[in-house]
């Protein structure tokens, strides 16, 4: 195994589950994320010799999703570190896997909120109440950290990809 196949099969699941665990721990993804990605495709494409022409419309299809994206963060529907975390994986997806990812990322993203709708509805033991990430995933009001669901939704489409040894993209 060479080191481009330990950075192709490393690299983007852990940055994110970084998304992930970032976005429950502390309700913010940050914009290092999202550039780190972005800049991770780009370094891999290059080496990986992907034709200009494509790696063009995989950056077509991450403008497309960011605006789509800042049109959800003025209308308050998610936060804007989401939208370019969003942009920044769509990214790596090109058009070619962007509809499945964003019909995961809307099935998970669904479940957590649901999910997380109930978790408020409960009274928090005494124990909880002493983590302010927990607290904060209990407020009322509080937000819902749709970077798990987006990271999610990566995850399963990530080995679908070109990017992954035997693939058929």
């Amino acid at each position: 195994m060479t080191a481009f196949d330990v950075v192709r099969l490393a690299l983007f699941p852990a940055l994110m589950a970084f998304a992930a665990s970032s976005d429950l721990l502390t309700m913010t993804i940050s914009n290092r994320l999202s550039l780190a990605l972005s800049a991770g495709f780009l370094v891999l494409a290059l080496a990986a010799g992907m034709p200009l022409a494509t790696i063009g419309m995989h950056f077509a299809a991450a403008a497309s999703v960011l605006v789509v994206g800042f049109f959800f963060f003025s209308q308050g529907w998610i936060g804007g570190g989401d939208a370019k975390l969003f942009a920044a994986t769509a990214l790596w997806f090109g058009f070619d896997h962007l509809f499945d990812y964003a019909v995961y990322a809307s099935i998970f993203g669904g479940v957590l909120t649901l999910g997380l709708l109930q978790f408020r509805k409960l009274p928090l033991p005494s124990a909880l109440t002493r983590h302010p990430w927990i607290m904060r995933l209990h407020e009322e009001k509080g937000g819902i950290p749709y970077g798990i669901a987006l990271a999610a939704a990566a995850l399963v489409i990530y080995p679908k990809t070109g990017w992954m040894p035997g693939a058929t993209p």
